[in-house]
């Protein structure tokens, strides 16, 4: 298991004896997603916070219209999960999926709220990474409402710019909430 990675990230929150670090790695378990492979499902209780170790996924939803909604893309160095489900432990209301061949450690949340108890910094870290993801989504949501497509796009290319060329002018296109055509005809005009 290459735990590399997910230790660095942790390092940017908290610092971790040997002993922590060896008890936080036995609750991890490592898997691989293949391209369009589901890591959950909206419908489905999300039990898991997932780690990105490698590889690309999106998260989204499809209204009752059956119209895709991206609400965010995630690669390597990335946590990933469907924080209403995994708070309430209600049906998801997300899709999460690779979009590529994508390794990720996961814990589930029955030992995260024990390892919160064992180690508590671990609470302080998880409670900076949910406060991160609901100012994104705030962005997010100001995004859509006060700004053009253009302007999205502009934000866009800046947040993802690791990955923009992994990502299919489709999903961009869904992730911006506008039609691939439309964004095909906006960035012929944005190069021109």
């Amino acid at each position: 298991m290459n735990t590399d990675l997910i230790l660095k990230n942790i390092a940017k929150h908290i610092s971790l004896t040997e002993e922590e670090k060896l008890y936080f790695l036995s609750l991890l378990k490592e898997l691989t997603f293949k391209n369009k492979q589901y890591i959950t499902q909206e419908g489905a209780i999300c039990k898991h916070v997932t780690f990105i170790n490698t590889g690309c996924c999106r998260t989204f939803n499809i209204d009752n219209n059956g119209f895709e909604h991206i609400l965010n893309f995630a690669s390597q160095d990335y946590w990933v999960g469907d924080l209403y489900s995994i708070i309430t432990k209600k049906p998801g209301v997300f899709f999460i999926q690779a979009m590529e061949k994508t390794e990720v450690l996961q814990i589930a949340k029955s030992d995260l709220d024990n390892l919160y108890l064992k180690i508590p910094k671990f609470e302080r870290m998880f409670r900076i990474l949910t406060e991160n993801a609901y100012v994104d989504t705030q962005n997010r949501v100001m995004e859509g409402l006060g700004l053009t497509a253009s302007e999205r796009y502009d934000i866009f290319t800046k947040k993802y710019s690791g990955i923009i060329h992994l990502l299919p002018q489709k999903q961009i296109a869904l992730y911006l909430g506008v039609t691939p055509e439309f964004f095909s005809r906006m960035k012929k005009k944005s190069n021109s």
